[in-house]
């Protein structure tokens, strides 16, 4: 199955939806993306937004498109909503990042956005 994202017009995303792939394939056996904006305006109508394939295992575009979140036509890619204020875009994943990296001691961390730094989670103990 294929994936879309309708874009608003800031290209924020304001839905994803699937696609079968026997839409977006054409004679030849191949996809086309073009094919799948035709079939959803079809359904739709277009509305101000746009469509635009996303894929789960982010073969294309960079990410999922995440509801809320947002395309970037300059890095065609889309971009999950920042989690924390703190937190970095890396230009080449376009995946937000905290300004350090977690610890790797084996501990559970989470991050505290008051401190900017990683918090030690309590051991929940034996199963």
């Amino acid at each position: 199955m294929a994936h879309f994202a309708t874009l608003d017009s800031d290209n924020k995303v304001i839905n994803v939806e699937v696609v079968n792939n026997a839409v977006i394939t054409d004679s030849n056996g191949d996809e086309q993306e073009q094919l799948g904006i035709d079939f959803l305006e079809q359904i739709h109508g277009g509305g101000g937004v746009t469509y635009k394939q996303t894929s789960y295992n982010e073969s294309i575009r960079k990410n999922f498109a995440e509801l809320g979140g947002t395309y970037d036509a300059d890095k065609d890619a889309f971009i999950g909503r920042k989690p924390f204020n703190s937190w970095v875009l890396n230009s080449s994943t376009c995946k937000w990042e905290p300004p350090s990296a977690s610890p790797s001691d084996g501990k559970v961390y989470t991050w505290d956005e008051d401190t900017t730094g990683w918090k030690e989670l309590p051991d929940p103990g034996p199963d």
